[in-house]
């Protein structure tokens, strides 16, 4: 049966499925906890720092930006192992290309990161 699109429960069935799928990401994925704690001590650091409003904004960007490319890429990751459970040179390509994103990503925080905090120190 299709959900009407307005309904107040398709809204919150989004929402539980999104906060679902956040928690069975730092249950399964190391990779999340590490990203966690670096996304922590940069929020300590902005605050501590007194980082100005666009810092700020461009410190959010980034590290959403980190988190999202995560998230994605276990996603991808998991429906890659549910295809096949063998070895496959396509799948592995994309495994691979999925995990570049996230290394771009943090390449993009990190440098995001020092334009901002080497200054201030």
């Amino acid at each position: 049966m299709k959900q009407n699109f307005f309904s107040i429960k398709t809204w919150v069935n989004r929402f539980r499925y999104a906060i679902e799928g956040l928690i069975s990401s730092f249950r399964t994925e190391q990779v999340v906890w590490i990203h966690f704690i670096a996304t922590l001590l940069v929020v300590v650091l902005a605050i501590v720092k007194r980082v100005s409003g666009v810092e700020a904004i461009a410190i959010t960007f980034a590290a959403g930006f980190v988190w999202v490319a995560e998230l994605l890429n276990t996603a991808i990751e998991k429906l890659a192992d549910k295809v096949t459970t063998g070895y496959s040179e396509k799948i592995k390509l994309v495994k691979d290309i999925s995990a570049a994103a996230v290394l771009v990503a943090s390449i993009v925080a990190l440098i995001t990161g020092l334009i901002i905090f080497i200054p201030k120190f």
